[in-house]
């Protein structure tokens, strides 16, 4: 292991332990007698990866509904949300924390000093095990703090609580019963959502169409994913091949590249490469469905509001699938038969 991902693992053991006592929400939560007094809030979700950001999207929306007045500030990671929620006219200052703590320590410092500096109406933690976002909300000043706690076992949750998109608004709702709030609980959490213009949209119709001289439907797949999730080429080529003998009469078939500009098909398919989500997302949202392993693509994808079918291999697949649109997500673990995956875009295709 590198120093700096050596360090970086102390750095967060020591965070643990002292924010590990930190307060409850609930234990010093005081009945909010006019909702319409929280005009500013802050949303701490101190990660910088793509699917992560998509998935808070649910809860930003939720916040939007309970406080149409309000401004919603981020504190996350890296660069991607403010591109991410280009089009959610509520958001304010996003706070960026360096991804490299001891490289920037100054800005890391001040990142610090922002938060407790800046007066906000209530402060919310969307993981309850991030020690950043914990921390923020106890140095906050903010009258009314959400640490992100968990609704307490005895109690009935939703079946799909588990799901990382939707517990952290089922924990804002029962937080706002503890706050004396009449909300209704019945309502379905919101799709994870990038907001995409009618323009965006119409850009991605335009390059889709440039790609293919047919009329044709369109077919996404994503080839690729970080670590463990990523499948060997062979897994790959094979499911490729079969998807051509069951659709390429009907439908084209386009492969969204990674970053990385790298295809576990060695780019045998059309491709689509772009570094900006927002143009990939478009790309995506003119096709029928999305095939992907568990990255933050296929988010960007179930973002995007087509159907999406997610391959998982070493993710939790209850935390993690996509929700919408007739979307589901398999556990290749047990469905090993890859023409089990066709039967589910079959099925969904026939829609």
């Amino acid at each position: 292991m590198k120093i700096s991902k050596k360090i970086n693992v102390a750095r967060r053991i020591v965070m643990r332990f002292f924010t590990r006592n930190i307060g409850t929400s609930k234990t010093s939560a005081k009945v909010l007698e006019n909702p319409a007094q929280i005009k500013r809030i802050l949303i701490c979700r101190p990660n910088g990866r793509l699917g992560n950001l998509l998935l808070i999207t649910p809860l930003i929306k939720e916040v939007s509904s309970v406080f149409p007045n309000a401004q919603i500030d981020l504190f996350v990671k890296g660069g991607l949300m403010p591109v991410i929620l280009e089009n959610y006219p509520q958001i304010g200052e996003v706070i960026v924390l360096p991804k490299k703590p001891f490289r920037y320590l100054f800005a890391y410092l001040k990142v610090w000093m922002t938060i407790k500096k800046i007066k906000y109406d209530m402060v919310l933690n969307v993981d309850k095990d991030s020690s950043s976002g914990r921390l923020a909300v106890e140095i906050s000043s903010a009258a009314y703090k959400f640490y992100g706690d968990a609704i307490e076992e005895d109690l009935i949750k939703n079946d799909d609580y588990d799901h990382i998109a939707k517990y952290p608004v089922y924990n804002f709702r029962d937080y706002l019963k503890v706050l004396g709030l009449k909300i209704n609980t019945s309502n379905p959490v919101s799709a994870i959502d990038l907001k995409l213009s009618s323009e965006e949209i119409e850009k991605g119709r335009e390059i889709l169409n440039k790609k293919f001289d047919n009329q044709k439907k369109t077919i996404a797949i994503f080839t690729f994913a970080t670590g463990d999730k990523c499948y060997s080429e062979l897994w790959w080529t094979d499911f490729y091949g079969l998807l051509q003998r069951r659709y390429e009469r009907d439908y084209n078939i386009i492969e969204i590249l990674p970053t990385e500009n790298v295809s576990q098909i060695r780019f045998k398919a059309t491709s689509f490469y772009s570094k900006d989500i927002r143009e990939i997302g478009a790309v995506i949202a003119n096709t029928e469905i999305f095939v992907g392993a568990d990255s933050g693509i296929m988010h960007l994808a179930n973002a995007v509001h087509i159907p999406v079918v997610g391959l998982f291999l070493v993710s939790n697949l209850k935390k993690y699938q996509p929700y919408g649109e007739g979307s589901i997500g398999i556990d290749i673990n047990i469905n090993v038969n890859k023409n089990c995956y066709v039967l589910e875009m079959d099925r969904i295709l026939a829609g």
